[in-house]
């Protein structure tokens, strides 16, 4: 291996190098509460400390989520079976019959509802982007802290009032929301289509407009850090991908999620006020209603105006870590850093004029389909900019095969099987067939669900050591990956096939059906490999939680020999992140392999005889 130009400062030696700024601890107030455990760890302002708090509770929200997904699909796989069992779980929504226990129907949809809503919004969008967004975009520019830290805490708590409600709902005598995480009228906006559309639904669009406040608050955060905080020297082409894709997502999370909370509005109107914004000449049990005039595919078009965008506000973050990631672990410079820049803003573009490919069926003008077909086969282009360029990245590489190497590599794989199933939904025509089957379940659970999942898991193991002080048990981290890995294939794979075969989605069982009675193995199947994974992310919590006080302790400040801003910061960092001035920054972030060297942080000055400056 090469000479190393800068191996790993020593805490004090950068303090004294730096120069102490005597104004730090004046302007940044965390410092004086040290000694206070509530306004350090629980209402706290320091972004490091609220990006845990987005990660623990995300954290909790996935293994609610996904319990959610063991009990529905052990229905599937096993109809037949008796689940008394779980009485004391479920309560009254496992009906006892001679002795018998069954999954109660309405309770089957409740847990099919919840868990997308849990685990698109709570984990994926909060989890995901509220943790890295928050650890790394000051981190990275070499800021103090988000711009406004009162707002940022603001952030978080909405978040956990949203999570209070939500969770709530659960209890409640009627159950939880049962009509779709979509939230589709009728079923959204009339109260009495079913136990699931009262109080449960209510509390479902309260704890969502407050996750829109949550998001909203944020993202005005983070934009304005990025555009206004940064150190001297870190221009825009200076920035990590990482930086870019939070960016970026927040752009898109600004300008969508205002559209969502309009819908619910509407919708809160349509079931507490009488209008009829989305509903029109409803009957139920016989009785004619006094709606007329709304239109349910107005909901779909407000609803899947932030839908699709979301897709991308989840997997733009996963994507600036896998980039991250990548390079630093395969000692490489990114390969097209520009290419990826723009791909990152076509795909920001471009997720704001497909959503209707989600309405193909819904009886949208063919003409108005067309245009939605050539957009969202088009999308795929930018997004085969970022694989080639991954892939690109990793060719010839001095690769290290660590743990979040591992998921990085992953989310490439799981991204490329994922996306090219899009190219068969994005099409109209064939959509007819494959709409509402298990093929759209397995495609989007791939490339959106699981693939944004390896993204975060590689952001985790990767800069665990700069949140907690201490690294994650790394065997542990490769049988999570490959248990996992293996087990999403098992899971998703099948599915492509049922699908194709015509098997519906959200239906409680199948073995009524002459033409899916053929299935019952792989239900089965399908089944057994969903609950080894989940035990194996019970095992990645095991590992997250025993390692902040038993893993092995970090001793250098850069323990990846990384470039970037953040491991020029003290192990265990204060409020303000550097203890004396702010680096300055003299080159991009992946000068990796370079002149004989192995890498060179942003911050060391260009050499007279460097070959080439970005």
């Amino acid at each position: 291996m090469s000479e190393v130009l800068v191996k790993n400062y020593d805490t004090e030696k950068l303090i004294k190098e730096s120069g102490y700024d005597d104004h730090f601890h004046e302007h940044h107030h965390g410092d004086k509460y040290q000694s206070n455990f509530i306004m350090t760890y629980i209402f706290s302002m320091d972004h490091k400390i609220i990006a845990r708090q987005f990660l623990i509770t995300g954290m909790i929200w996935a293994l609610i989520g996904a319990a959610m997904s063991i009990i529905f699909r052990l229905q599937l796989g096993f109809p037949d079976s008796n689940m008394a069992w779980l009485k004391p779980l479920l309560g009254k929504w496992i009906n006892m019959d001679n002795g018998v226990g069954t999954l109660d129907p309405n309770f089957y949809y409740a847990l099919v509802t919840m868990h997308g809503t849990i685990i698109v919004f709570m984990v994926l969008t909060a989890g995901l982007s509220g943790t890295f967004s928050n650890l790394l975009i000051p981190l990275q520019l070499g800021a103090r802290d988000m711009a406004s830290p009162f707002m940022n805490m603001l952030s978080y708590w909405f978040f956990f009032l949203s999570s209070v409600i939500m969770f709530y709902s659960l209890f409640i005598a009627t159950g939880p929301f049962s009509g779709g995480w979509t939230g589709y009228p009728p079923l959204s906006a009339l109260p009495q289509a079913s136990d699931g559309s009262g109080a449960g639904a209510t509390l479902w669009i309260v704890s969502l407009v407050f996750f829109v406040v949550s998001v909203l608050l944020g993202g005005v955060n983070y934009i304005t850090t990025v555009l206004n905080l940064r150190t001297k020297g870190m221009s825009l082409w200076r920035m990590p991908l990482t930086i870019w894709a939070f960016f970026i997502t927040a752009i898109i999370g600004l300008l969508s999620f205002p559209v969502l909370a309009s819908a619910f509005f509407l919708l809160t109107f349509d079931r507490s006020l009488g209008t009829s914004f989305f509903l029109n000449e409803i009957v139920i049990k016989g009785q004619i209603l006094d709606y007329a005039g709304g239109s349910p595919i107005l909901f779909q078009h407000l609803f899947w105006f932030l839908g699709h965008p979301e897709v991308y506000i989840i997997i733009l973050p996963a994507m600036g870590l896998t980039s991250e990631v990548l390079s630093v672990h395969a000692r490489k410079p990114i390969f097209g850093y520009r290419a990826m820049v723009i791909s990152i803003l076509a795909i920001a573009f471009l997720s704001f004029i497909v959503w209707a490919h989600h309405m193909f069926m819904a009886g949208v003008n063919p003409f108005i389909s067309n245009i939605f077909v050539i957009f969202t086969l088009i999308i795929a282009v930018p997004s085969a900019v970022k694989v080639f360029n991954w892939i690109t990245t990793l060719y010839g590489g001095n690769i290290r095969l660590n743990t979040p190497m591992l998921f990085a590599i992953g989310f490439v794989s799981l991204f490329i099987s994922g996306g090219l199933t899009g190219i068969f939904l994005g099409n109209s025509a064939i959509d007819i067939q494959l709409h509402d089957t298990y093929f759209v379940i397995a495609h989007f659970h791939i490339v959106m669900g699981v693939a944004a999942f390896f993204g975060m898991f590689a952001g985790i193991y990767h800069w665990y050591p700069k949140m907690f002080g201490r690294f994650m048990n790394e065997t542990l981290g490769k049988i999570h990956f490959w248990g996992t890995m293996i087990g999403a294939y098992a899971i998703f794979w099948p599915m492509h096939y049922t699908g194709l075969a015509g098997v519906p989605r959200r239906y409680y069982k199948f073995d009524i059906f002459d033409a899916f009675g053929q299935f019952t193995e792989l239900n089965m199947f399908i089944t057994v490999s969903a609950a080894i994974v989940f035990g194996l992310q019970v095992l990645f919590v095991i590992n997250f939680f025993r390692s902040i006080w038993f893993g092995r302790k970090v001793k250098s400040i850069n323990p990846w020999g990384a470039n970037t801003l953040e491991w020029t910061t003290p192990i265990h960092a204060g409020h303000g992140n550097w203890p004396g001035n702010l680096p300055t920054v003299h080159r991009w972030a992946y000068d990796y392999g370079k002149d004989g060297y192995e890498f060179i942080p942003q911050h060391v000055p260009v050499s007279e005889d460097e070959s080439e400056v970005h």
